[in-house]
């Protein structure tokens, strides 16, 4: 049950067996003595081996192998909602929790708010702000044994239950081959989703007295959703910047001050054409030492 190294849980065994077997002849007591020296001898070059030193290598890929428990996995593959292990893995953009699709999509009909740490992960569409995460799934279905296959099962039961047809898997097509000069196949294209339809240009018009230090912003392009406020701006320049508490972020676009509330569709529909720059909503910000 605990936690073990494959590779080396044979090697105190075997030296107990050879000082077994030698012990068994009380008039060889100098054999026996060179037999256990050379037995230690091997056994320290082994284990220098097994851990990678200088005194030698791996011997097979079984010695590279740390047997561990589930248990000690449970926690960071468990959904917090269902308490079961995680199905479609999906995260919030907020606070990166994850949770099982099914089981975050359901809570957003209730609450907009992150069921671990109480973020408000969107004032109106919360479901703007979750992502699948692939590769988290795969290693859930690594580590469970017939997880997969289960989950497949009683999605093919349910399906067939309610004379549904059963959704097959993508496969990808085949090119077919052209004529002439072979063309450079292509392959897969990054496409933006469609909700994320505002384009934002973030303009740094300095920082007062006090404010303390912090980093400038790589970045200043950024493709959001529409339905992000001012307020979620705020909290990206925040993290990105590592900012003080203390420290106050101004965002103005135009002549006006804008507000936490405010979400970047309706700032662009009621200022207009004055705050896009090629596309862009132009968005300045300045930093300033709250007032006590």
């Amino acid at each position: 049950g605990a936690p073990s190294c494959s590779g080396s849980r044979s090697l105190p065994f075997e030296f107990e067996r050879g000082r077994t077997e030698s012990s068994g002849d009380e008039d060889d007591d100098d054999e026996d003595d060179e037999e256990e020296e050379v037995e230690e001898e091997e056994m320290e070059g082994d284990t220098g081996a097994r851990f990678g030193t200088d005194d030698g290598e791996l011997d097979s890929d079984d010695d590279r192998e740390r047997m561990i428990n589930l248990a000690e996995l449970t926690p960071y593959i468990l959904c917090s909602i269902c308490k079961g292990y995680f199905i479609d893995a999906t995260t919030i953009t907020e606070c990166l929790h994850t949770f099982c699709k099914s089981c975050i999509v359901r809570h957003f009909y209730y609450s907009n708010r992150c069921p671990k740490c109480n973020i408000v992960v969107h004032q109106t569409q919360p479901l703007y702000n979750i992502r699948l995460d692939r590769q988290l799934q795969d290693i859930v279905y690594k580590l469970v044994v017939n997880l997969e296959e289960r989950e497949k099962k009683q999605m093919h039961d349910f399906y067939k239950e309610r004379g549904l047809e059963v959704p097959k898997p993508a496969v990808p097509q085949p090119v077919p081959p052209s004529r002439g000069r072979p063309r450079k196949v292509l392959g897969s294209v990054f496409r933006i989703p469609p909700e994320l339809d505002i384009s934002i240009l973030l303009e740094f018009i300095g920082a007062n007295e006090g404010t303390g230090n912090f980093k400038p912003l790589e970045k200043k392009f950024v493709r959001v959703s529409g339905e992000a406020t001012i307020g979620h701006v705020e909290k990206f320049l925040r993290r990105k910047m590592d900012l003080d508490p203390a420290c106050q972020v101004d965002i103005i676009c135009g002549d006006h001050l804008l507000e936490h509330y405010q979400t970047l569709r309706e700032i662009r529909q009621v200022i207009g054409e004055s705050a896009v720059q090629d596309g862009l909503l132009v968005l300045h910000y300045g930093l300033v030492v709250s007032p006590l």
